[in-house]
């Protein structure tokens, strides 16, 4: 699948098909019979005899995609392929994605959305710095991460707030970040009051305390040191 699209302006994206399947090897009927079947899964049937030019831009990636998979290959590289889609857009390339997969195709895909990796993926590598620094299922993951996560929100006091929490019992981990604190401890809601209690004492303000089970956005900030915007 070519980076800058594969389409051309004036050819429809029946057309587009059937002429990579044939390049393929297959013979003109059954070319035709998979572009159908593609056209359908990829919900391009209403928009197959139009010239791709008056596509959306998500209509061309879906486009582009099918094109890559005609063949039916055994392995499939789809780096960011959601990246610029509308949300239903986004959420037909998962649907399709799913189905791949479920048939029998391997799926390597590379992206910066944690909840898609979290939602598509068997298996997910974490790379930093080009050096892979964890690896495992979705759950895996987040179980070596265990217990609860709060994040809490600071008014100007996180430097304070740091020094007053790092080590102490029920925090077994400390991060700061331009929001605040996220602090792992084992259990979120007895962790919570005495949060609270210890920046009252020291007459910090409080702008906020979430609790939330460890997600991918957790192991990548625990893998690397960092969150995925810096």
């Amino acid at each position: 699948m070519a980076q800058g699209g594969s389409t051309w302006d004036d050819s429809t994206a029946r057309e587009e098909l059937v002429l990579h399947a044939r390049m393929y090897g297959l013979s003109k009927g059954e070319a035709r019979r998979r572009a159908a079947e593609a056209l359908e899964a990829f919900q391009l049937a209403e928009y197959a005899d139009r010239p791709c030019r008056t596509y959306s831009g998500g209509q061309r990636r879906r486009v582009d995609i099918a094109l890559g998979i005609i063949h039916r290959p055994r392995l499939v590289f789809l780096d960011e392929p959601t990246t610029g889609l509308d949300p239903q857009s986004r959420a037909h390339m998962w649907d399709e994605i799913r189905r791949l997969r479920d048939g029998g195709m391997t799926i390597f895909l590379t992206t910066h959305y944690l909840d898609e990796a979290d939602a598509l993926c068997d298996r997910i590598a974490i790379i930093d710095n080009g050096e892979i620094v964890t690896e495992g299922s979705p759950e895996q993951l987040k179980r070596e991460i265990t217990g609860d996560v709060l994040v809490v929100g600071l008014n100007g006091a996180t430097p304070k707030a740091a020094a007053l929490l790092d080590g102490a019992a029920y925090v077994r981990k400390l991060e700061t970040d331009a929001a605040g604190l996220r602090l792992y401890v084992d259990d979120g809601a007895t962790a919570i009051p005495q949060v609270m209690r210890a920046l009252d004492g020291a007459r910090l303000d409080l702008d906020s305390i979430q609790l939330h089970r460890p997600s991918l956005d957790d192991v990548f900030l625990a893998k690397t040191g960092r969150s995925l915007r810096d």
